[in-house]
């Protein structure tokens, strides 16, 4: 694998596309293996594609984007500033409350970190925040859609190592509404010490809460609607995503009345390019993984991690930041697709659970999209206010302390989450 590698290093600094750079790369390792057929790179790039789980990342992908069309976000984001609006910093707390909501609408971080910060970002500069501060706080708040159900990551990795992704889904909603309050706490003090100004001079009423969350219920339940659904058999996750389109379909067309012609085919194409990208990544990176396998790379990981430590929190500790410093330079579907097969026997052989390793696996590979030098989340919303990534990232650090406390609350405590799939399922 070591042209593999050399490959890979190469056109990744030569900016070509990630898609390209496995595809190219991994065909040299065919090359250098003539006892392997090349009939072999296009039948796993075909077969990889032909799963029935995996039919839930395209519907998941077109329900977030239909729910965007028809009202639902903007009735979030009406909902999080009414709780929230009258704390300091009241705009950057509304983000990580809206990406606690829209986990259950989106479950795409990037996708999550570009509608916060076009919306929200602009209001934020008008009002005094530092364009790095902006940027970090709709960046680093969306991801906690890596764990809120249901995470397009967790299906992906739930798929890849055929770990149930109903008590995926449950497992991930504790640590998601921990992330948020967290972030919130942090967001909440530097705004505090900042002296960043409050969006309503009053705490809420009943009335108003109540109100808001009335108008906003159709969103708020749909999470819940589809655990009920996985857990009692009514549909599996794939038919989950079918489902998932139609209810946003019935609630954009016949409830709120807000999603025309046009705004539906918007949703078709911009469907068709989001699952374009993630189908072609699905497919070279099987050819990879093929050849990961073939060299018996996840063996030599394993005999080296373990020759470091048998204990099972300070291996998936030393996996973390291996999978962090991965996704600094690769996307989450990728390192989610690749590491996946290497690194969840080596925990599964220590005895731990494959869903509480996915929930901190999850959290972590979604995180390097918030990272430089190639974080697509902190690209996305640095593009969007024009923020250098040297302020970004100056202003990004108390949020990195933040996430890493909680995965080490995670790694060490899973009780505090693992209660409720065990009891669910």
């Amino acid at each position: 694998m070591g042209l593999v590698a050399i490959l890979f290093v190469v056109l990744l600094a030569l900016n070509v596309p990630l898609a390209f750079t496995i595809g190219i790369a991994s065909l040299g390792f065919f090359v250098i293996t003539p006892d392997v057929s090349w009939i072999t790179p296009i039948q796993k790039m075909v077969s990889n594609t032909q799963s029935f789980p995996l039919l839930a990342v395209p519907f998941f992908v077109m329900a977030g984007n239909l729910m965007n069309e028809t009202g639902i976000t903007k009735r979030l984001i009406k909902f999080a500033t009414v709780l929230t609006g009258h704390m300091a910093g009241g705009l950057a707390l509304v983000s990580c409350v809206l990406s606690t909501l829209m986990g259950g609408v989106s479950g795409s971080a990037c996708a999550d970190a570009a509608m916060e910060t076009r919306i929200l970002g602009p209001a934020m500069l008008k009002k005094g925040y530092s364009k790095g501060y902006a940027c970090a706080v709709n960046a680093l708040s969306s991801l906690i859609t890596a764990t809120i159900p249901p995470g397009v990551g967790l299906i992906l990795y739930g798929v890849t190592g055929e770990v149930s992704i109903g008590k995926l889904f449950l497992a991930g909603i504790i640590p998601g509404v921990i992330m948020c309050f967290m972030l919130m706490f942090t967001s909440w003090s530097i705004a505090k010490k900042r002296g960043y100004p409050v969006e309503n001079d009053r705490p809420p009423t009943f009335k108003e809460v109540r109100n808001s969350f009335a108008e906003s219920i159709w969103a708020l339940i749909f999470p819940f609607i589809l655990i009920f659904g996985i857990r009692f058999g009514i549909f599996t996750a794939s038919e989950a995503g079918a489902f998932a389109c139609v209810y946003a379909f019935v609630i954009g067309v016949f409830v709120y009345k807000e999603l025309t012609i046009k705004g539906l085919w918007e949703t078709l194409k911009n469907t068709l390019g989001d699952n374009g990208v993630i189908l072609y990544i699905i497919m070279t990176s099987s050819i990879l993984g093929y050849g990961i396998i073939y060299d018996k790379v996840p063996q030599s990981m394993a005999t080296f991690i373990t020759g470091l430590s048998q204990n099972p929190h300070v291996v998936m500790l030393i996996i973390c930041t291996f999978v962090f410093v991965a996704g600094m330079f690769m996307e989450g579907t990728v390192n989610t697709l690749l590491l996946t097969p290497i690194f969840l026997p080596i925990v599964k052989k220590l005895g731990v659970d494959p869903v509480h390793f996915g929930i901190v696996f999850m959290t972590v590979v979604t995180l390097g999209g918030m990272t430089p030098p190639v974080g697509t989340a902190m690209y996305s919303s640095c593009a969007i206010l024009k923020c250098s990534v040297d302020e970004y990232t100056m202003e990004s650090l108390p949020f990195f302390v933040t996430i890493l406390a909680e995965v080490i609350l995670l790694i060490y405590v899973p009780g505090i989450f693992m209660w409720l799939p065990n009891l669910v399922f």
